[in-house]
């Protein structure tokens, strides 16, 4: 095999974004240091993956099996690369594949088999395989067309969940509160899906909603690259909702127990390379089902890249060569190899970014359908101090946790905003806090976990002790510590405070990001700010 042909994710839409053209370009880039010839198609000429540089020939041409014959035909590759570019690159490969062209030109998919991929995305074969290896899943009715919709209109509970096939971002899906919500959802996603076929699934809202971004190789050799829990609960679209890595409040048993079954369903599905799987987990019991597996580079995987340093895509482009993970060097450290699961001694907070202050008329209400159009992602040593800097890093008018509009509600308009998920319901969280409501009434309200409202209503804490006019050293160290920065310290606590903070600000250092918490000498670690006695770059400050 000398020349592979890779497939883009096309145009950045909802759902399916700037990630993808990150993942394709870390691919094209992989198998070119292997010595590979790459061929790129992709529709989407404003992207650093169609650089006339990422690969050796770059078609821009639409995404549609028509087209891709053409380049087939005209550039004959030995291989095909379809994982890499979100779901537009599974669905075309499928559909390229069922028309007999990957046949007809001898071309070999790599990667993940077809099989696998239908395993993962068929709602039956996934729902099958799942009840064969004993992983639970939550009860569930397969829809292919508008009559099997209406034979389960009496059946089903409510709310239930509508979860469409081959489609990204939980387009078609929703919420169904009742039987005319559940006819119009269902017969929206059985046009939008690729299959027409849907699952209509019992619902778990309020649920915890836990993400583990899992390697495999041609040799069975597996790693789970992160684990991320959202901190909205079920019901919001994990690419809707604020996300931490690694997990903080489940139990040590809880961690490992999903670790388990995220393991054993890479496994039996078959795949090779990078697989990002969805699990519900039971706020009161060790409870869990298995949401759905994204059988591909996903958009967490981006996430999970950047948060740990394991360039998951550059990765799964050379075990779809053939390469096992006990062979690919670790880029970060050059001395481990990609079989060593990286260690996080730090917190990450994702925060996504919707487009709703330009469009002032749209629906801010978050469900299972994604509306963020991109995101932020800070790195710090506690949540608190991760979360204040990804709250500064959304370029939106609220740069901490107060918010003019939540501070002007009344209760009961307060109370809806922390009740129904919306792209502001982390402002709503902490007034509501700032109000002094019981930290258990919200959990009631919201479903947040307790350990996340306990950790905002510190943050509102610390903001109180600031206006609140009697400042010294130990209180400004402190919200230096929780993630105040200065400019806000000082708009809290006035001119008192500066020479608190000039006294302090030698303490501002460097962290590294390394893969490895300092196990090993990393040749190429990159950096986050802190503020911090112990700084990994000696000598520099901020």
């Amino acid at each position: 095999m000398k020349k592979i042909l890779v497939i883009g994710s096309g145009p950045i839409i909802i759902g399916q974004a700037a990630e993808f053209d990150y993942a394709g370009t870390q691919a094209c880039k992989s198998l070119r240091e292997e010595g590979y010839e790459v061929v790129l198609i992709n529709s989407n000429p404003a992207t650093i993956m169609t650089d006339e540089d990422t690969a050796d020939r770059v078609y821009i041409e639409p995404l549609t099996v028509e087209f891709c014959e053409r380049v087939i035909a005209r550039e004959r590759p030995d291989g095909l690369l379809p994982t890499l570019g979100g779901q537009t690159g599974l669905n075309l490969a499928s559909q390229l594949a069922a028309a007999g062209i990957l046949e007809k030109y001898d071309v070999k998919l790599l990667g993940t088999p077809l099989e696998a991929i239908a395993k993962a995305e068929d709602r039956e074969l996934f729902r099958s395989l799942m009840r064969e290896i004993r992983e639970p899943v939550p009860e569930s009715w397969i829809v292919e067309s508008e009559s099997d919709l209406e034979a389960i209109l009496e059946v089903v509970p409510f709310p239930c969940i509508v979860r469409p096939a081959y489609t990204l971002g939980g387009t078609g899906g929703g919420v169904a509160n009742n039987r005319d919500e559940l006819w119009e959802i269902g017969r929206k996603g059985l046009k939008l899906s690729m299959r027409s076929q849907l699952m209509v699934e019992r619902s778990l809202l309020g649920w915890k909603e836990v993400e583990y971004e899992v390697m495999r190789d041609s040799k069975g050799n597996c790693i789970t690259v992160c684990n991320m829990e959202n901190l909205d609960p079920m019901g919001v679209h994990t690419g809707d909702s604020i996300v931490v890595a690694p997990s903080q409040t489940l139990s040590d048993v809880e961690y490992h127990m999903l670790r388990t079954a995220s393991l054993k369903i890479i496994s039996s599905l078959g795949i090779q390379g990078g697989c990002n799987v969805q699990l519900s987990v039971s706020p009161d019991s060790f409870d869990y089902y298995v949401i759905e597996v994204n059988p591909r580079v996903s958009r967490s995987s981006a996430l999970a890249s950047k948060a740990t340093g394991y360039p998951i895509a550059r990765v799964a482009a050379k075990i779809a060569i053939g390469k096992t993970l006990d062979e690919i060097e670790n880029m970060v450290t050059k001395t481990t190899k990609a079989c060593f699961e990286p260690a996080l001694d730090y917190c990450v907070v994702k925060i996504p970014r919707w487009p709703f202050d330009k469009f002032g008329g749209g629906d801010r209400h978050l469900s299972t359908q994604m509306k963020a159009t991109g995101e932020v992602m800070a790195i710090d040593r506690s949540f608190e101090s991760a979360l204040m800097k990804a709250l500064r890093g959304l370029e939106v008018k609220s740069k901490d946790l107060r918010h003019i509009g939540m501070s002007a509600m009344t209760d009961e308009e307060l109370r809806d905003a922390v009740t129904r998920p919306t792209d502001e319901r982390i402002w709503a969280l902490a007034e509501a806090l700032r109000r002094d409501w019981s930290v258990p009434a919200i959990r009631e309200m919201s479903k947040v976990d307790v350990w996340f409202l306990d950790k905002i209503a510190a943050l509102v804490k610390m903001e109180k002790e600031l206006k609140g006019g009697a400042v010294d050293r130990a209180m400004i160290e402190r919200a230096l510590t929780l993630g105040f920065n200065p400019g806000l310290i000082l708009e809290l606590a006035g001119q008192e405070a500066i020479d608190h903070l000039d006294e302090l600000s030698s303490r501002f250092g460097y962290k590294m990001v390394d893969t490895c918490a300092a196990e090993f000498t990393s040749a190429t670690p990159y950096y986050y700010g802190v503020y911090d006695e112990a700084s990994d770059v000696a000598g520099v400050g901020v």
